[in-house]
């Protein structure tokens, strides 16, 4: 099963609570807190498209940009300091910069997945 929806680009989570008997979500990936739920998998997947299309078109009134999901940056943080070090050194070594090695590294972890 899938835990996630998608509609215009915007990513949804996909829960459910037993004690309400409903599922329930919340887009991903922006700051607005945006969320939907139903009964069942229609009614969560017409809340979801609803919610976007709400979105979007308030945005379009109020003159402002939708956000964009998963721009395309993020910071990172190590919980180990002497994984950053060997990274970045790994990364002066080999001519990139950490950011690409991250990146790169990510790829390689995503195409074995």
């Amino acid at each position: 099963m899938n835990n996630t929806i998608e509609y215009k680009g915007y990513w949804g989570s996909i829960e459910f609570s037993e004690e309400d008997g409903k599922f329930f979500g919340r887009v991903l990936g922006i700051r607005s807190l945006l969320s939907y739920e139903g009964t069942n998998a229609r009614e969560l997947l017409d809340d979801f498209h609803g919610t976007i299309d709400d979105y979007l078109a308030l945005c379009k009134e109020d003159g402002t940009k939708p956000e964009v999901p998963y721009k395309g940056s993020f910071n990172v943080r190590f919980k180990n300091k002497e994984n950053h070090r060997r990274a970045a050194i790994y990364a002066i070594n080999h001519n990139q910069s950490l950011n690409s090695f991250v990146e790169e590294a990510v790829e390689e972890k995503l195409a074995r997945a």
